[in-house]
C-alpha cells in the first residue's frame, strides 16, 4: 500500500476465521449506515465438502481474500482504523480486548431505550425493501436446497460411472468379436464420468460459493435496515417522551393554578 496512515509497504501476519469474524463485527459496529461484506459461513453441510480437506481449506482461504479485498476497496471502509489494526498488529488479541465493556453498556442503553417499543410505521421505502429481500432469501434458498440435492445425486452417479467403465474394459479382455465395442463403451463411460466430475465441480466450487454468498449480503442488508428500525424506534421513543414530559408538567401548572385561585 502507498497509503500515508500505513508505516509499511507490506505486511505479513498469520490470521484465523474468529480474527476475520472480529474485523467485521468492529465495522458494523463503528459504521452501522454502511453494508459490510459478509465472510463466508464458518460451517458448511454436511456431505458437501470436508472441512478438514484442501479443497475446503483453499476455498475458504479464497473467500477471505475476497472479502478483504471488498473492504480495501471500500471508500469509507478501507479508511476504518480497526481494518489498519487487523493489517498491521503483530497482537490482535490485545485490541479485541478493547471496547467490549463499552459496547456492552451501549447494546444495554439502546435495548432500554427501545424495548418493547414498536414502530409506528416503517417508511414505505424501507419497507419495500425488506419485502423483496424476504422473498428474494426464499427464492435463492429454494434454488440453494435444489442445487445441494443435484450436486449429492450427481456424485452418487459418478461413483456408479466409475465402476462400470473398468467393469465393461475387463469384460472385453473375454470377448472376441464384442471386444472393440465393449472397450468403446468402457472409453464412453469414463469420458462421461470425467464429464460429470468437471460440472460437479464447477457447482460446488463456483455455483453454490457464490448462491450462498447472496444469502449472506442479504442479511447483511436486512441487518443494517434492522439497525436504521432501531434508531427510529429510539428516536420516536425519545418523541414520546418529550411529549409526556410536556403533558405532566403543564398539567402540574394547572393543577397549581387551581389551587392558588381556590382561597
Amino acid at each position: 500500500t502507498t497509503r500515508t496512515e500505513f508505516d509499511l509497504p507490506e505486511y505479513s501476519l498469520r490470521r484465523r476465521y474468529q480474527d476475520f469474524d472480529w474485523l467485521r463485527n468492529k465495522l458494523e459496529e463503528s459504521q452501522p449506515t454502511h453494508l459490510v461484506p459478509p465472510l463466508p459461513e464458518k460451517f458448511v453441510m454436511k456431505g458437501v465438502v470436508d472441512r478438514f480437506s484442501e479443497e475446503f481449506v483453499e476455498t475458504r482461504r479464497k473467500a477471505l481474500d475476497k472479502f478483504l479485498k471488498r473492504v480495501a476497496d471500500h471508500p469509507v471502509l478501507s479508511f476504518n482504523e480497526n481494518f489498519n489494526v487487523f493489517l498491521t498488529a503483530k497482537d490482535l488479541n490485545s485490541y479485541k480486548k478493547q471496547g467490549l465493556a463499552l459496547l456492552t453498556k451501549m447494546s444495554e442503553s439502546v435495548k432500554n431505550v427501545t424495548g418493547g417499543y414498536k414502530l409506528r410505521s416503517r417508511p414505505l421505502e424501507f419497507a419495500a425493501m425488506l419485502d423483496y429481500l424476504d422473498v428474494f432469501t426464499q427464492k435463492l434458498g429454494t434454488i440453494d436446497r435444489i442445487a445441494q440435492r443435484i450436486i449429492k445425486e450427481q456424485s452418487e452417479y459418478l461413483m456408479e460411472l466409475r465402476d462400470y467403465g473398468p467393469l465393461y474394459s475387463s469384460w472385453a479382455a473375454f470377448e472376441g468379436e464384442l471386444q472393440k465395442p465393449l472397450k468403446s463403451v468402457s472409453e464412453c463411460v469414463t469420458s462421461c464420468a470425467t464429464a460429470l466430475e468437471e460440472l460437479t465441480d464447477d457447482m460446488s466450487e463456483d455455483f453454490l460459493p457464490v448462491l450462498r454468498e447472496y444469502v449472506l449480503y442479504i442479511e447483511s442488508m436486512k441487518n443494517v435496515l434492522k439497525k436504521r428500525d432501531q434508531v427510529q424506534a429510539e428516536y420516536e421513543a425519545k418523541l414520546e417522551a418529550i411529549v409526556v414530559r410536556k403533558e405532566e408538567k403543564i398539567g402540574d401548572n394547572v393543577t397549581g393554578n387551581d389551587n392558588w385561585e381556590a382561597p
